[in-house]
């Protein structure tokens, strides 16, 4: 063919689709991503991820700088597409900006969307699971750590016990050995504690959450465990995912 010629055919187009799950990862989170894939491998689900600009150390100057940024990011996950659940990926930063503002921030782009955080998620899952009393465990400094603290209290839940391994920096929070983070778990001093709280989607919690229930008799929450939790709710994925925890066994 010497001279161009476009055949023009036409395709077949789909009317069914995936529901869209878009989740907002910090730019300094290496987890989280990764923790979401993982659970959701086998679901009929898309995922699509963005990244917020976040800089360390943990405080909540960076926190409330970060909210700046949500109705731009939220816009960038395909934009102009319905996207049927929208997951915010911070745990002290929905406490340090509040629920209210992230939900507000957030809906400016995608006013359909479902919103979760991991600590409201978290809530949620307590309410599921009948918790009542919890232990904490984070890797935050203590500033951050006394806002965790309020949250709770303010929501009705009675704190047992309290740990933190006093991390700055999600790179350090991301490199906790999950081994080491399960022996700490199993020493916790659990007084009468109904589950353990593990604080943060930075930290590799989901992976050692099945054997920390066992060895520990306790329900195991975790935020990025809740958070996928609450958003395969929303979008009706309600049969039960094994591995990752009772909370995915109990709809």
């Amino acid at each position: 063919m010497s001279n161009f010629f476009q055949t023009n055919l036409k395709p077949k187009i789909l009317d069914n689709f995936n529901p869209k799950i878009g989740l907002i990862a910090l730019s300094t989170d290496f987890t989280i991503e990764r923790d979401f894939r993982k659970v959701c491998s086998n679901q009929n689900i898309d995922i699509y991820v963005n990244r917020i600009p976040f800089k360390n150390p943990l405080n909540r100057e960076n926190y409330l700088d970060m909210s700046n940024f949500l109705p731009e990011i939220a816009n960038n996950i395909l934009p102009g597409e319905k996207i049927d659940c929208i997951a915010y990926g911070c745990t002290s930063g929905t406490v340090a900006i509040g629920d209210k503002i992230i939900y507000e921030k957030i809906r400016e782009s995608k006013p359909d969307a479902y919103v979760s955080t991991p600590i409201n998620a978290a809530i949620k899952s307590f309410t599921k699971m009948n918790i009542k009393k919890i232990s904490i465990l984070t890797p935050y400094p203590k500033e951050v750590n006394e806002t965790i603290f309020e949250y709770f209290i303010k929501n009705n839940i009675e704190i047992k016990n309290f740990i933190s391994f006093n991390l700055d920096f999600d790179k350090d929070i991301a490199n906790v050995d999950p081994a080491y983070l399960l022996e700490t778990i199993k020493d916790i001093k659990y007084k009468d504690s109904d589950a353990i709280f593990i604080s943060c989607t930075a930290l590799r919690a989901l992976e050692i959450l099945n054997q920390a229930e066992i060895e520990t008799g306790k329900y195991i929450i975790s935020s990025n465990q809740a958070l996928i939790w609450d958003c395969l709710r929303s979008i009706k994925m309600n049969k039960n995912i094994e591995g990752f925890g009772k909370l995915f066994l109990n709809k």
